[in-house]
């Protein structure tokens, strides 16, 4: 049976959310703003984070995938690409989790060739545990430093996304 441990509550995250939501309102007040969400874990998270911009904006989403079963395979295969116009723009990525970076990085990368005017990401959570490569953050939520974390998007093998806070999963 698994054991859910309590690490950032639902009220933490609504908090936070807003707080960022309103870094971003004021950073992009004079930009060309697009959320590009990536799929599927950044759904929730995007869902309330594009609610707390005051700031005009438009949402994309973007699908990538680096698993197969539970292990990464190294490659990645993009299973949405984004439908708006990205040239000239500024695209922010809106990620659940930065985890080894991997797999963001080379979304970004992709991102960069359709040539928008910046590229920067936005994650719920920036873990650094298993981080391989240097890739920038510029909005975070929360900072944890280990964990097999679910809840509010994150999943483990598709489940426990519903979850309104986020938990240590102990199998």
């Amino acid at each position: 049976m698994p054991e859910f441990i309590p690490v950032i509550s639902e009220q933490e995250i609504k908090k936070q959310v807003k707080k960022i939501g309103q870094d971003i309102s004021r950073d992009y007040q004079t930009k060309d703003l697009v959320l590009v969400g990536v799929l599927n874990g950044a759904f929730v998270f995007m869902a309330d984070l594009t609610r707390q911009i005051s700031i005009d904006h438009e949402i994309d989403f973007i699908g990538a995938s680096s698993y197969e079963g539970t292990s990464s395979t190294g490659q990645i295969l993009f299973t949405k690409q984004p439908d708006l116009e990205l040239e000239n723009r500024d695209v922010l990525l809106v990620e659940d989790i930065v985890d080894t970076g991997n797999t963001l990085l080379k979304i970004k990368n992709f991102i960069t060739l359709l040539n928008p005017r910046s590229v920067k990401i936005c994650s719920l959570i920036d873990k650094h545990e298993r981080r391989e490569v240097n890739i920038d953050v510029a909005y975070s939520c929360f900072s944890l430093e280990k964990g097999f974390i679910v809840g509010y998007g994150l999943d483990y093998d598709e489940k426990y996304r519903n979850l309104p806070a986020i938990y240590d999963l102990k199998l």
